[in-house]
């Protein structure tokens, strides 16, 4: 509890908000930022991001904490969904791979099919979601530049 109270989210929201750019700039850097953080790539997220970032022409801050979606308080849901969409997707039982008598070689063996349904199902969930950030951010911006013209 001592660490969320120390985070100071109004100051985290104000430098979101003070962003320069368009709003399809800064919609396009979190966009991204959000599409990168549902892959499994630690430590790479954020660097993944910010050269998407640059590719599409995205603000670079909010691409770094658009990654932020995925945290040590996330990773086990998001990745475990990540996970079952694939396998819904691939028309496979999830469960297949988590068999309790499974054995390390077996594991093995299979790691790819598991990498597989992980990795499709962060291409779909990291496309929606990133969508939807995106269109939200897009629509605050907009709503912050016209309040600013009026």
């Amino acid at each position: 509890m001592k660490l969320i109270k120390k985070l100071n989210y109004k100051k985290i929201l104000s430098l979101f908000m003070k962003q320069n750019g368009s709003p399809l700039y800064n919609a396009k850097g979190v966009a991204v930022g959000v599409f990168c953080g549902c892959f499994p790539f630690f430590g790479f997220q954020t660097l993944l991001g910010l050269f998407l970032a640059r590719i599409v022409k995205g603000n670079f801050f909010l691409a770094a904490i658009g990654t932020w979606i995925s945290n040590p308080f996330t990773y086990v849901p998001l990745y475990f969904f990540n996970y079952k969409v694939g396998s819904f997707l691939l028309k496979i039982s999830p469960d297949i791979i988590f068999d309790k008598t499974l054995k390390i070689e077996e594991l093995w063996e299979q790691g790819s099919v598991f990498s597989l349904r992980l990795i499709l199902g962060s291409v779909l969930v990291g496309s929606l979601l990133s969508f939807i950030s995106g269109v939200i951010v897009f629509l605050l911006y907009k709503r912050k530049v016209k309040k600013s013209i009026f």
